[in-house]
């Protein structure tokens, strides 16, 4: 865990809601695909989460829907600099991959699996990627998967674009050897249903400290309780109990 202060460079919307921010500073703690940084945003005590989409060099982006105080609060930066911790959250593991792996976003989800896609394309493997809305005015960054070679495919639920139905409902006519998943708990569980092959899941959690020290996102797993900010957020098929 690192804390450092970064410059705002570009702060522009995707969507309506749906916002992508370019910070520069840093960004030499993040280490792997599915990381997350902690925001502090002033005047409001907890620290913002938010998902990792690219780093390149000094340059840290990151995508972000705006759905309360703190990202509102966001979404009206300009310039100036935000205190951040980063480096935070264990990222997922490509080692298990394989030749065809499946990534599977959905909403927020998504920006984690650019990153991924990056590190996966890096090693010659080319993987397909799902990305789920719920309508066409909400999709976002399918173009620039695709533009980094990724086999894209977007599904909404109203059928507006894509595949007609959820992430699942594309899921099903594909074949893969490895798959990973960062979305609404909902998609989650679909996915856990439905996967043919053992994956990785990155959960969403609501945080205190966001490293550890408060144990606020403590969850039971098969393997023992597990802090999504600390050991997560990315856990594997094998281990998840979901919550009746």
């Amino acid at each position: 865990m690192k804390k450092s202060l970064f410059e705002i460079i570009e702060n522009i919307p995707l969507t309506r809601d749906v916002m992508r921010m370019k910070l520069k500073g840093d960004t030499s703690a993040i280490t792997a695909p599915g990381q997350f940084i902690n925001i502090q945003i002033e005047g409001l005590f907890l620290r913002r989460p938010i998902s990792v989409c690219h780093v390149c060099g000094d340059i840290l982006t990151i995508i972000y829907k705006v759905v309360g105080e703190g990202t509102r609060r966001m979404q009206d930066m300009t310039g100036g600099s935000l205190d951040i911790l980063m480096g935070l959250g264990n990222g997922y593991d490509l080692s298990p991959a394989g030749e065809s792996p499946l990534l599977i976003g959905g909403g927020a989800g998504v920006p984690p699996m650019y990153m991924l896609a990056e590190k996966i394309l890096e090693r010659g493997v080319t993987p397909k990627v799902i990305l789920g809305f719920n309508t066409a005015s909400e999709v976002f960054y399918a173009d620039e998967f695709a533009k980094l070679g990724a086999e894209v495919t977007v599904a909404t639920a109203d059928g507006s674009m894509g595949v007609k139905g959820f992430a699942t409902d594309a899921m099903k006519q594909m074949s893969y050897s490895y798959f990973y998943a960062c979305g609404p708990e909902a998609m989650l569980k679909a996915v856990w249903e439905q996967s043919e092959t053992d994956g990785q899941f990155s959960f969403e959690e609501r945080m205190g400290c966001g490293f550890g020290a408060c144990m606020g996102c403590s969850c039971k797993t098969l393997t023992g309780s597990k802090r999504i900010c600390k050991e997560g957020p990315v856990l594997r098929k094998g281990e998840i109990l979901w919550q009746k």
